[in-house]
């Protein structure tokens, strides 16, 4: 042997059948924003993440996910159930070991923050 490894050996997991599985990958950044599009504001027909709610999303090397997301309005009727959905909708996604999900007022959100699919939905051009 030339002494060289080989990388997909180390990189990768045996299986109970002896077949050999690659290594995870980590979190997926599409993923977690796919897992966010899966959650809508319950009074427009439209996901957060296209409504521009979500702020900010940093993933570890752990698999720790951290999201910054705000509300249409400070009292939206939806403030305790939408975060929780966020969280629930991100640890359904491979390789997420925590997530944790601050709601932010700063800077506030408006209509602006809307992608051009969220304004075609709801008929704002």
């Amino acid at each position: 042997m030339s002494g060289e490894r080989d990388d997909a050996a180390v990189h990768s997991a045996w299986t109970p059948d002896g077949e050999v599985s690659p290594a995870p990958q980590g979190v997926s950044e599409d993923a977690v924003i796919g897992a966010c599009a899966t959650v809508y504001d319950p009074e427009i027909p439209v996901n957060i993440y296209e409504l521009g709610l979500i702020y900010a999303i940093e993933i570890e090397d752990d698999g720790h996910v951290k999201v910054e997301m705000t509300l249409t309005a400070p009292g939206c009727p939806a403030a305790q159930e939408l975060p929780e959905q966020v969280r629930g909708a991100i640890l359904g996604v491979p390789g997420v070991t925590r997530c944790d999900v601050d709601v932010v007022w700063d800077p506030p959100w408006t209509p602006d923050r809307m992608s051009e699919e969220a304004r075609l939905a709801v008929n704002m051009f």
